[in-house]
């Protein structure tokens, strides 16, 4: 890993993020983006003050749902990091994989109204491309010219994982030579919450949001929805050395599976987590590595 960048709900860069976490804060509170009061979920993790035209000028903040900004934020952020705009030998060997779970929630939401009360006429030319997951993938590589594999991992809650496991099995498999990669989310929405609390499995702590997000605790009672982007430049220890990029850090390995049990809910005894006995994604592929300082047997992949 050579760059990172981080639209959180508790900052809008990584320096941002991490002091937010070292300080314990939360990142849930009361939804301030729409009109709530209808819904039994009142709270969400919303990113707070991010400032889209930093990035993107007024035209593309109208045609871009705030997924593909956050998307657009990230990648941004760990683009400049890695320096890998400016000295990336060849750009049709670096491609851009962002998952995202559903996409441009609040644009289908809209035009949807739209359609049900002023008929088709009234429905947004880019309601499409506002909407489709793959779009956040495109405009990054649109933005740098990055013309090697893209696509969008839509896996719910592991999209993001997804697409960083998969960008690292074709670097080393040698489809590319570096990947931008993560993910965005944008859906809180009041749709979103409506599905999710009806199927109840969102939180509903709403007289205390801080503490409603508690995966291992017994008194448990759902997730708390989130928003937000997160970005990773991975590529070929040989790629980062040869334009001397800062190494960060390593992807050792990657593995996934599915445990068969529920469309929601995890399995009680965590079967599955751990990588099939069928799949080593640690095996050497292509002769490559992802970027790493280590150069140890156990490091090599």
């Amino acid at each position: 890993m050579t760059g990172l960048g981080l639209v959180t709900p508790v900052g809008n860069t990584v320096e941002e993020s991490w002091a937010g976490l070292l300080a314990g804060r939360s990142g849930a509170g009361p939804i301030t983006r729409f009109d709530p009061s209808r819904l039994s979920v009142r709270f969400a993790c919303e990113v707070k003050g991010f400032d889209t035209l930093q990035y993107i000028d007024k035209k593309e903040a109208k045609r871009y749902d705030l997924f593909a900004q956050y998307a657009i934020g990230a990648a941004h952020q760990a683009v400049m990091q890695a320096k890998l705009a400016e000295s990336a030998p060849d750009k049709n060997r670096v491609g851009v994989v962002m998952g995202s779970g559903i996409g441009g929630m609040q644009t289908f939401e809209d035009n949807c109204t739209a359609y049900a009360l002023k008929g088709p006429d009234r429905v947004s030319p880019f309601f499409v491309p506002m909407f489709i997951p793959n779009m956040a993938g495109g405009l990054v590589s649109m933005r740098y010219g990055f013309k090697g594999p893209n696509f969008a991992p839509v896996s719910a809650c592991a999209s993001s994982a997804h697409a960083i496991g998969e960008s690292y099995r074709m670097i080393m498999d040698g489809m590319a030579d570096a990947m931008v990669t993560g993910g965005s989310e944008a859906c809180v929405t009041g749709l979103t919450i409506a599905a999710f609390s009806n199927m109840k499995a969102m939180s509903s702590r709403n007289d205390d949001p801080t503490t409603a997000s508690r995966p291992f605790d017994r008194d448990r009672d759902g997730f708390v929805l989130g928003d937000g982007g997160a970005c990773l430049i991975l590529e070929s220890l040989e790629h980062a050395e040869k334009r001397g990029a800062e190494i960060l850090g390593e992807v050792c390995g990657y593995g996934l599976s599915g445990d068969a049990y529920h469309m929601s809910a995890p399995a009680p005894e965590g079967r599955r987590i751990r990588t099939p006995p069928h799949f080593n994604s640690t095996t050497t592929l292509a002769g490559s590595r992802v970027a790493s300082r280590s150069t140890s047997e156990g490091a090599e992949q």
